[in-house]
């Protein structure tokens, strides 16, 4: 990479710092995990592959790294960038093979939205793969602003109070997922990926879909983050800050059971001590 300049080191450390401090916040990695990093070719996995390298060699405990890419069989997908990318590297690496471009075609009408079906199918061939090879962790490349993102997605269309979260046991209970960068913006990621230079591989299954609902929300959030700068992370430090009793969800808070305290002192002797 160079020597770096002041500003490029700054970033360097801020995303690596970042990235500890959410591993250590959520226990994400413990000594003696296999942590299967899913690799998709754009930013946010290269980086972070890359945070993880650098804390594979400085971490006090040991742990395993395995790259794994999922080629969907997009037509004119590079094939050759990535099994070179982490030859050079000396990552272990899997490229699993599954076509579910067509899959996805077939069932999708044209002008739909692909991206749930693609990432359910994704997301299961990726899980059994982790269980194959003996992974305990899944390290996924989402950041802040993916988190942020998906909770006003669920408000606005799923009517749930839910986001991502930076560490989550799947339903079967046999795969733990991880997401190393959830403290990181997307912005530092973005710049980044430019200064290391990574070979990023556009989507283009999705990658025309002008419409999607994620993009609304995105511009959304930029249009408020330009106006009132700091408002992305106040949001993203909200969805760590949960009060159940002040929400209305009766499975978080028994509010059936509440009633009036009688050993707590009454306000007018309060009042009269004063």
């Amino acid at each position: 990479m160079g020597t770096l300049s002041v500003n490029q080191n700054k970033l360097q450390k801020r995303l690596r710092r970042l990235t500890g401090e959410a591993i250590a916040d959520y226990n994400m990695i413990e000594d003696g995990d296999k942590v299967m990093v899913c690799l998709s070719g754009g930013k946010d996995s290269y980086t972070l592959l890359d945070m993880l390298l650098y804390l594979q060699k400085v971490a006090p405990i040991r742990f395993e790294i395995v790259a794994v890419n999922l080629d969907q069989k997009q037509p004119g997908f590079p094939e050759h960038v990535l099994p070179q990318y982490l030859k050079e590297l000396g990552v272990e690496y899997h490229i699993l093979e599954r076509d579910t471009y067509s899959v996805v075609k077939e069932k999708i009408p044209e002008g739909k939205t692909t991206c749930s079906l693609c990432s359910r199918l994704r997301r299961g061939i990726l899980y059994t793969f982790a269980d194959e090879i003996g992974a305990t962790k899944m390290a996924l490349g989402h950041h802040r602003d993916d988190m942020v993102e998906t909770f006003f997605l669920n408000l606005f269309h799923g009517g749930t109070l839910k986001a991502m979260p930076p560490k989550l046991r799947a339903d079967d209970g046999r795969n733990v997922v991880i997401r190393p960068l959830a403290y990181c913006n997307e912005k530092d990621i973005e710049a980044y990926a430019v200064l290391r230079e990574f070979p990023i591989i556009p989507c283009n299954l999705c990658g025309s879909q002008e419409n999607l609902q994620r993009k609304v929300v995105k511009e959304m959030l930029l249009e408020w983050e330009r106006k009132t700068p700091g408002r992305t992370e106040i949001m993203f430090r909200a969805l760590q800050n949960v009060v159940p009793s002040q929400l209305a969800d009766r499975e978080l808070f028994d509010f059936a059971s509440l009633k009036i305290d009688d050993s707590a002192t009454p306000r007018f002797v309060q009042v009269m001590n004063l």
